[in-house]
């Protein structure tokens, strides 16, 4: 049994992509985050795990609602606390939903595909395998993490503490797996949607995701106003 696990701020403008900010406003940059969501829930719900689980900070509106539903994601609230926190938080939800393999990603990357989340789950599940799963970000950071066993009593030491958001973070979050001994499975290097050159790059590689149709839309509306 496994799970996969979408960790998520709700598409609300000025809280979410603010570094999208210009050339995009608020409300566009709102708009790229809940394409980028739905493609990234999209791309879980693909994925040959046993459960779905959708964390999120605030509350989903209606449209979000109906696809996290739709695709079979229970939801729980993200908790107060630095990413180091939430994410072990996360891992601990998964965990009490099934002591199996849990693969975590971010709203960040819309031009994943399922089959490496698939290449992920198989590498855990099956024995001897491998005991975690890690796959950097070229900012530094990393836009998946997975663990064989999130209920073990040494997950909350792999995951808090690591520093966020800077261009070390990935390697601190390997380096801990690493030095408890984890056979660590490395998975493909992607760009996370944090700028506007980055939400092009990413449109290019996936053009047929929801996050490129929202974005040209906008491109679009930006070119005629």
């Amino acid at each position: 049994m496994s799970t996969v696990i979408v960790l998520a701020k709700a598409p609300v403008p000025g809280r979410v992509k603010t570094r999208l900010c210009p050339p995009f406003t608020p409300e566009e940059a709102a708009e790229l985050a809940a394409a980028a969501l739905s493609d990234s829930l999209g791309i879980a719900a693909a994925a040959a795990a046993d459960h779905r689980l959708l964390v999120l900070d605030g509350e989903p509106d209606f449209e979000l609602r109906l696809a996290y539903l739709d695709a079979g994601f229970i939801r729980e609230p993200q908790v107060t606390g630095t990413l180091d926190v939430r994410i072990a938080a996360a891992f601990a939800d998964a965990a009490r939903l099934d002591p199996g393999p849990a693969l975590l990603i971010g709203m960040d990357t819309p031009q994943a595909s399922a089959s490496v989340l698939d290449d992920a789950l198989a590498a855990m599940t099956v024995r001897p395998g491998h005991d975690a799963a890690f796959a950097p970000a070229e900012d530094g950071g990393f836009w998946a993490l997975g663990l064989r066993e999130p209920a073990h009593p040494r997950t909350a030491a792999l995951l808090l503490g690591v520093p966020m958001s800077r261009s070390d973070t990935g390697a601190v979050q390997l380096r801990r797996l690493e030095q408890a001994g984890l056979d660590v499975l490395h998975l493909p290097m992607l760009r996370d949607v944090d700028t506007a050159d980055c939400a092009y790059a990413a449109a290019e590689l996936a053009p047929d995701t929801a996050f490129a149709r929202r974005l040209a839309g906008i491109d679009a509306r930006m070119r005629s106003a």
